[in-house]
């Protein structure tokens, strides 16, 4: 499991990182390019949705893991031969519905190991941020010395090797009920305390996506090069990665709630300081508060989830989940803070991505403390 992970954020570094400077290569313009990147989270909720229910409905997560990176595998061959605007748009569309939802069936079958063995998220996840980490360097000076048309070639050799580590994972336990029936999840989805929680995250996520779409622009118009902002990518990546060792240590001793105020609070200032500073080698330090923002978020919102939602719904459960966080979360993020950025500049983008990471602080600490009195 864990090596799984390693190889696929290995795959996951060179799509985020290095497919922008594939395509620019193959001399598609930066206008072409913006219009592939905006699929994936069009495509990703559909495709979240329908892999999750298809993995709940067969109760099987690595029979489905395998059919996805097969497509993924097949899809990403098929962009070798492509060279049309028109037919790189219908092979990015099947490359996004097989590649978007594998994090989050990656991080169901997780949840479902830990609850076997009694391990936490954070000592699986470690392992996603090492091999992001390490493909995001070692990819980094081997594309700049071969060139970036060979990206495809490197994202071909990880596909395979995760889709030849997938036939070794152990698959989720049957329930022994029957057939699923999703008549009950439904009622799940629609208790007020799960849709407060996904609106919560929606929140927080909308500043955490703003950064992640528009840290590069903004470093460019500061006057980075091109060597800062893959340092800045590094600093975020690496400075994770303590943390998880922490959590995976010492997270069960302190509830969510609590946890998720601390990490909204914190991406709140971390932006705000974004929006203040002139110098762009700042931004990498500040990268570094990806650790108390990010790194508690993700685990502690993955844990409390994980009480929300029962395990015979555990696919459709996270999928919903990465609908929320990652698609609908990137599409507010790209459509408003574009609006802003292109109206106002990067700092008010950064300053309306910090009120929106302390609305969200003040909506999870309210929640805690409503729950803390009713438990009282």
């Amino acid at each position: 499991m864990r090596s799984f992970s390693f190889v696929f954020y290995m795959t996951m570094a060179l799509v985020v990182s290095f497919f922008p400077l594939y395509f620019s290569a193959k001399g598609y313009s930066k206008l072409q390019i913006g219009a592939i990147y905006s699929i994936g989270p069009f495509i990703g909720i559909a495709a979240n949705l329908f892999w999750g229910y298809a993995s709940d409905k067969l109760q099987t997560i690595r029979k489905v893991l395998i059919v996805m990176l097969l497509g993924q595998l097949t899809t990403t061959i098929v962009l070798t031969q492509i060279d049309a605007i028109a037919w790189l748009y219908v092979a990015m569309v099947a490359f996004n519905f097989f590649h978007t939802p594998i994090n989050g069936l990656n991080d169901s079958l997780t949840l479902l190991l830990i609850r076997r063995t009694g391990k936490s998220y954070a000592s699986f996840r470690v392992w996603g941020s090492l091999g992001f980490a390490f493909s995001s360097l070692v990819f980094g000076f081997v594309l700049q010395a071969v060139g970036a048309e060979n990206t495809i070639l490197f994202t071909i050799g990880t596909v395979s090797l995760s889709l030849s580590l997938a036939f070794f994972l152990k698959d989720r336990a049957g329930s022994g009920a029957g057939p699923v029936r999703f008549s009950g999840f439904f009622d799940i989805v629609r208790q007020p305390r799960l849709l407060l929680f996904l609106a919560l995250i929606f929140t927080m996520s909308f500043a955490h996506r703003a950064n992640d779409g528009f840290l590069a622009l903004t470093l460019k118009e500061m006057g980075a090069s091109d060597t800062v902002i893959g340092w800045a990518w590094t600093a975020s990546s690496l400075s994770e990665i303590p943390m998880f060792f922490w959590l995976s240590r010492n997270g069960h001793k302190f509830k969510e709630l609590p946890l998720l105020t601390i990490a909204s609070f914190f991406y709140a200032i971390r932006f705000f300081l974004v929006s203040v500073v002139t110098d762009p080698i700042w931004i990498i330090p500040l990268q570094t508060m990806h650790s108390v923002t990010f790194g508690i978020f993700l685990v502690t919102a993955l844990r409390y989830i994980q009480q929300l939602i029962p395990d015979r719904f555990r696919a459709t459960g996270q999928a919903i989940y990465n609908i929320v966080w990652s698609c609908l979360a990137g599409l507010a993020s790209g459509i408003v803070g574009g609006w802003v950025f292109d109206g106002w500049g990067a700092p008010a983008m950064y300053r309306v991505a910090a009120v929106s990471a302390l609305l969200a602080c003040a909506g999870f600490l309210l929640t805690s403390l409503l729950l803390r009195s009713r438990e009282g």
